[in-house]
Parts: structure tokens; sequence; C-alpha cells
């Protein structure tokens, strides 16, 4: 499928783009680069390669997701100035606009 530049001007015109005629030219020649280059990759025998998602093989630096046992509340609050219940009580914040 070859790109005209009625077709540019046309999605310019949805995008709400105003282009010179000149941007009109450039942005014809580039999409149709695309285009032929992805007909080149289209005429590649492919048959037989394995399908990847990246092209050099990845592995995770992270460590493992192991599931242990967590802090309890009173080892999580011991160190606080204060508590109420289970949870670390804080001064109000409040901010006056002046």
């Amino acid at each position: 499928m070859k790109i005209t530049s009625q077709t540019v001007e046309y999605v310019a015109h949805l995008a709400r783009l105003e282009l010179s005629r000149e941007e009109i030219d450039q942005y014809t020649n580039q999409l149709n680069s695309i285009l032929d280059y992805m007909d080149a990759l289209n005429k590649l025998d492919t048959h037989g390669i394995e399908t990847t998602s990246h092209a050099m093989p990845l592995r995770c630096v992270l460590r493992d997701d192991d599931v242990k046992d967590s802090f309890t509340v009173e080892e999580s609050t011991k160190n606080a100035p204060e508590v109420i219940g289970s949870f670390f009580k804080v001064p109000p914040i409040i901010e006056v606009e002046e």
C-alpha cells in the first residue's frame, strides 16, 4: 500500500495539525520508506525461526518473591513515640493559605 499526500493531509486534519507542503511531502516519503522496509521484511523466509519477545536473552536480576512471616503489630510500633491501637499517631497537618 502506498501512502499519498492526500492520506497525510487527511490524517493531519484529523489530528488538527497544520502542515506545510514541505512537511506533507517529507512525511509522505518517510511513511512510504517505512512501508517499503516492512515489505522487505515480509519477503524474508522466517520458517523455522523461533519467535522471541526480545532480540537479546533476558534474565531477571531481582530476587525470588518468597513468602515469609512479617512483623507483628507490636514489633512494628515498638519505637513509635505514640500509638493508638495498631496505628502510629502523628500530629495533624493543616495548611492555611493566607
